[in-house]
């Protein structure tokens, strides 16, 4: 059995910027239909940075105690533990800004908050188990998708006025259209695990780095989301050598954490993450749109995915919005969506590239498992960073901000309700 439905604006896949989106399209009077592929948003190992611009957006649209309410940690400088010491490389309190800090907090509650926000507005749906399979099309214009409910098993259509692909990494609705993506090689793969968290562990996150060696842990309050990075396509061999190998590892790397790598039973506790890094050539044709990692895969490396997908969309409702309140929307008009957000998903992977090739690339060429005397001395620009503290606004401005942080359109704001007292600190 097929069902047929229409709505204005179809929305695939329900990440940050699936849900901003939606949200947006709905405060612009827009009939808006969001698939999400999931049943919910309970899934481990998803980006919990929420940026300085992010938090301004949400205080925009009212939604900052909201948020503020949630249970989260706020963390205002980036530090690296490097051989010679531990150092702080960047200060997001030097920017003159309402919220000079990260905040962690598990995606899920973020997505949650946005979906009780959009379910606010009367143009808003949220269809769950919804995996969409193809696009619909008539000649070259995309009219809409396919899609399978994964919990009965029914076929459905919907038909769409503009379809916008939020669908990440892994985009099917990138996939089915046939726009062309230019990949960049990346050197990394990124293995995902918890472990337990005790009371006197550092709060907010913590990066080490050494030669053959580097990992990234996420205070989630109970347990870190910890990331290993390995060489790209080293899954195999190091699962072949069993978890110990795993666990050994990451207690020389983080010595506190020896007590506790014991929690990684098997590998069946480790989730891989295959890295990608590409950019779309176009980000549109006829009724169709990409934005997010569906159109620029970003490596985890800054942490910067979320926020680049959220600017994404604040700026494709801005453009869209309103011209779809009274019909189709131009391919001028969608090609102006990619010429706003094409600059800073470039910058950021061309910075991301740089780091893959001079610094990630070089040291996870050296065996991990090989005895490697520590540096006695910090980098030189480390140093000089050091020397020079108020150069730490540059990446604190990069990642924090980016180069072109969007805001609400004054039609989806609404007033800010009081602050209240933030649920962690």
């Amino acid at each position: 059995m097929m069902n047929n439905d229409r709505t204005t604006a179809c929305v695939v896949g329900g990440g940050p910027a699936g849900m901003v989106l939606g949200l947006l399209l709905a405060r612009a009077g827009v009939e808006v239909t969001v698939l999400e592929k999931h049943a919910d948003f309970l899934r481990d190992f998803r980006g919990d940075t929420v940026h300085p611009s992010t938090l301004e957006l949400l205080d925009e649209l009212g939604l900052g105690a909201r948020f503020d309410a949630m249970p989260h940690r706020r963390v205002d400088s980036i530090t690296a533990m490097l051989d010679g010491g531990t150092v702080q490389i960047g200060n997001f309190s030097l920017l003159h800004h309402p919220r000079p800090y990260v905040a962690l907090a598990p995606q899920w509650d973020f997505l949650d908050l946005l979906a009780a926000a959009a379910a606010e507005e009367p143009t808003f749906t949220l269809v769950r188990n919804a995996e969409v399979t193809s696009l619909l099309t008539d000649g070259e214009r995309v009219t809409g998708v396919r899609w399978r409910d994964r919990v009965t098993g029914e076929e459905h259509t919907l038909q769409a006025t503009l379809t916008i692909g939020c669908d990440g990494r892994r985009s099917t609705v990138r996939e089915a259209s046939g726009l062309r993506s230019r990949a960049f090689g990346v050197p990394l793969d990124v293995e995902w695990f918890r472990l337990p968290r005790l009371e006197g562990d550092p709060a907010g996150g913590v990066g080490r780095f050494t030669r053959g060696h580097f990992a990234v842990m996420i205070d989630r309050g109970e347990y870190w989301q910890c990331g290993y990075l390995i060489r790209k396509g080293g899954d195999a061999e190091l699962r072949a050598h069993g978890i110990e190998t795993l666990r050994t590892r990451m207690s020389r790397l983080i010595p506190w954490t020896t007590d506790r790598v014991g929690a990684l039973r098997s590998w069946d506790d480790v989730s891989l993450l295959d890295v990608r890094l590409d950019r779309l050539r176009r980000w549109s044709k006829p009724g169709l749109l990409l934005i997010g990692d569906a159109a620029h895969a970003m490596s985890p490396v800054g942490g910067v995915g979320v926020n680049l997908a959220v600017a994404d969309a604040v700026a494709a409702a801005r453009i869209v919005g309103p011209a779809l309140r009274t019909g189709p929307v131009s391919p001028v008009r969608l090609a102006g969506v990619q010429a706003r957000r094409w600059l800073p998903a470039a910058v950021i992977q061309g910075v991301q590239r740089g780091l893959h090739r001079v610094i990630l690339g070089a040291a996870l060429d050296v065996d991990p498992d090989a005895p490697v005397a520590p540096a006695t001395e910090l980098p030189p620009l480390v140093r000089f960073v050091q020397r020079h503290p108020k150069l730490q606004i540059v990446p604190a401005r990069l990642f924090g901000l980016g180069l072109l942080p969007e805001h609400a359109p004054s039609w989806a704001r609404r007033p800010q309700a009081p602050v209240a007292e933030p649920a962690g600190v």
